[in-house]
């Protein structure tokens, strides 16, 4: 890839340069987390009750669970077409256009009536937009930090390229902040009956807020040079399941872990510490709090630990931490004691952190820059639904299956071994993509140890 430097940028259009690109990726990613978060704390907490009344709470529970996981399934098609378009007309346009399918569906979630207004008619149309969600999400995640590392200085790839990153426990953060302040401020009946539809509402101010600051960035220099080349592939989504799959297979293993914890923390969780803790809602969205403001910080240092250990390195020690920690974060979560449900919690997303912050970086130079929009978005996306999708719903299956949350560590363990074996199986050739002669020249670290330390 191109290098860059401080000289480089003093004279870079301000839509370029690369602070202002990743806090818009930030803002960016944060607004769309907001929106897909917000639905799975609603899924935990009213869903069961306003669109599957009939059903028991395990069942309704279940049911709840299964509409957030179907946001998964509109992943992998959202994203190979956002890819497609992506990699042939730019990141930039597919941004808005995620944007605005996230933001449109969540304000119209907030406006869908309850079953007993109009039936089975209700969880059809959650469905649907949940949907148009996670089409929407599909494509967002490769193009915002493809935005973010392509305007990166070279040594500073990880770094930059975690910004997006931060989205998730931002996201996280806003949610919970909007349903502890409408918890707060209205009775439980109330907040039940319709104080929850504010929360998505207001996605539809946040939507002119993530627009304004979108439309002001501009390409990156990398997908330019491509362009102007004249590089451009026609169909990338196909030509990198030819050229690249090996790539795509250990991106997609190695990126199940992060989104894995990112959603039994900030969805099961919830529901756990409610169910089974006997804990006041409000009090688990507390925590969730304070454990996104330490995850915001954890994730900024991995950022810096991936341009100076190597991204893989990096990488590998938040997959092992997440092994070890599986079995204690259960045992200090089920003793029902605040400060140690915290410390439980916050040893997990330290795992989640170390991965998820050099994960961009990792998972994009896999890939030539002409497929690299398609190649990210596809391997993220099956991660996604691996690791995520059905993360909140198998571990609630489990728990009740077994009756322990043994079962759930269990799980939590086998996912990110997977993560860490993946990665230790990713040579030199995977992690770095081999670019035409005239495409921008790909800077790779001068000491084995150091692999995926370089831009």
């Amino acid at each position: 890839m191109s290098t860059s430097s401080p000289a480089r940028h003093r004279g870079t259009p301000a839509g370029r340069k690369p602070g202002t690109v990743a806090f818009a990726s930030y803002i960016g990613t944060t607004i769309e987390w907001y929106d897909f978060f917000i639905y799975g704390v609603a899924a935990t907490l009213v869903f069961r009750v306003q669109f599957f009344p009939g059903f028991s709470d395990l069942a309704g529970t279940l049911a709840a669970l299964g509409t957030f996981a179907v946001g998964f399934i509109a992943r992998p098609l959202g994203g190979m077409v956002m890819g497609h378009f992506g990699d042939r007309i730019g990141r930039k346009s597919m941004l808005v256009v995620s944007l605005l399918m996230m933001g449109s569906a969540t304000t119209l979630i907030g406006l869908i009536p309850t079953y007993d207004s109009i039936g089975i008619w209700a969880p059809i149309l959650l469905i649907v937009l949940r949907l148009v969600q996670g089409a929407g999400v599909g494509g967002e995640w490769a193009g915002a930090v493809l935005m973010a590392v392509e305007n990166a200085p070279a040594k500073r790839r990880s770094l930059y390229g975690c910004f997006p990153q931060l989205g998730l426990p931002s996201g996280i953060l806003l949610s919970q902040l909007a349903f502890l302040l409408l918890t707060e401020v209205m009775s439980p009946e109330d907040f039940a009956a319709w104080g929850w539809r504010l929360a998505f509402l207001t996605s539809a101010v946040l939507i002119v807020v993530g627009l304004v600051i979108r439309l002001r960035i501009e390409e990156s220099d990398e997908f330019n040079t491509v362009r102007e080349a004249g590089q451009i592939e026609k169909l990338p989504v196909v030509e990198v399941f030819r050229r690249n799959p090996m790539q795509i297979l250990i991106g997609s293993l190695a990126s199940i872990a992060a989104p894995a914890i990112g959603y039994l923390v900030s969805v099961y969780m919830v529901s756990y510490g409610a169910a089974t803790l006997k804990l006041p809602t409000s009090t688990m969205l507390w925590i969730l709090v304070s454990v996104s403001v330490a995850w915001l910080l954890m994730m900024l240092a991995a950022g810096l630990a991936g341009d100076r250990f190597g991204r893989k390195a990096t990488f590998a020690v938040g997959a092992a931490v997440g092994v070890v920690w599986a079995f204690p974060l259960f045992w200090l979560v089920d003793t029902g004691s605040i400060a140690l449900i915290v410390v439980g919690l916050l040893g997990i997303t330290v795992a989640n952190s170390i991965m998820a912050g050099t994960q961009p970086a990792l998972i994009t130079q896999m890939f030539p820059v002409r497929l690299r929009y398609s190649g990210s978005t596809i391997s993220y996306t099956i991660a996604s639904i691996l690791g995520g999708g059905i993360t909140p719903l198998l571990a609630t299956a489990l728990f009740a299956d077994f009756g322990s949350s043994a079962a759930v560590s269990v799980l939590v363990a086998v996912v990110c071994l997977i993560s860490l074996a993946a990665v230790l199986c990713a040579n030199r050739r995977i992690l770095y993509a081999e670019e035409p002669a005239s495409a921008p020249a790909m800077v790779k670290p001068a000491h084995p140890l150091a692999e995926g330390s370089a831009g």
